[in-house]
């Protein structure tokens, strides 16, 4: 499906479907478009937006709560990722760029279980190595679980749009359990040194600044 004109906002982040981002506008052209976009009830688009260069895949969002409004027309809102979409024209005629898109049709295919039971183990480890902790629902229920849990994998932001663009859950699943098996030994092996450090009895008192008798 082709969107003609779709408003795009660029920022240093990834968007996928379903997931919730807080944004702070504060740019005279970016509080025009969200204005529009809340008058009009219409999506915009996110895309990554890094060294200059802008990806050409990202995701539609929707505002779905504005979170504040300020006296000089600055606004917190909150938005929530849809589909994914790749841009097919661009165009700059505006105060903000806008494209024609086309919407990303994710081939269905039965799931891996098996797959997708080692990476929410993996997940559920990562957490837990850096002092978080989580119910095992939040995984239940998912459509996309990669969707889920990307965003806090430990992924850099280019391995976050590498994700975003590859075009099945299988695939998204295999990348991120691929990921994970190189991130964790190296996530425990610092566990591991701030125990030690920890456990290295007691510190030596620093005496070079105390007067002598």
């Amino acid at each position: 499906m082709l969107i003609e004109r779709l408003p795009l906002f660029p920022l240093e982040v990834v968007l996928y479907p379903g997931e919730q981002l807080p944004l702070h506008i504060f740019e005279p052209r970016y509080r025009m478009l969200m204005a529009r976009c809340l008058e009009e009830n219409r999506q915009f688009g996110i895309v990554l937006a890094e060294a200059g260069k802008l990806a050409q895949v990202g995701s539609l969002a929707r505002i779905t709560q504005v979170l504040a409004r300020y006296a000089d027309g600055r606004m917190d809102i909150l938005v929530t990722g849809e589909e994914r979409f790749r841009i097919v024209q661009l165009y700059s005629d505006q105060p903000y760029l806008t494209a024609d898109v086309e919407q990303i049709v994710e081939p269905w295919q039965t799931p891996e279980r098996a797959l997708r039971e080692r990476l929410i183990t993996q997940h559920m480890r990562l957490l837990e190595l850096v002092g978080r902790t989580v119910r095992p629902s939040i995984y239940q229920n998912v459509r996309y679980l990669s969707y889920r849990i990307a965003p806090n994998a430990g992924l850099t932001v280019q391995q976050q749009q590498e994700v975003l663009e590859l075009l099945t859950e299988n695939e998204r699943v295999a990348y991120l359990v691929a990921h994970l098996e190189r991130l964790l030994p190296q996530v425990e092996q610092m566990e591991a040194v701030r125990r030690r450090v920890q456990s290295n009895g007691h510190f030596p008192e620093d005496r070079s600044s105390k007067p002598s008798k």
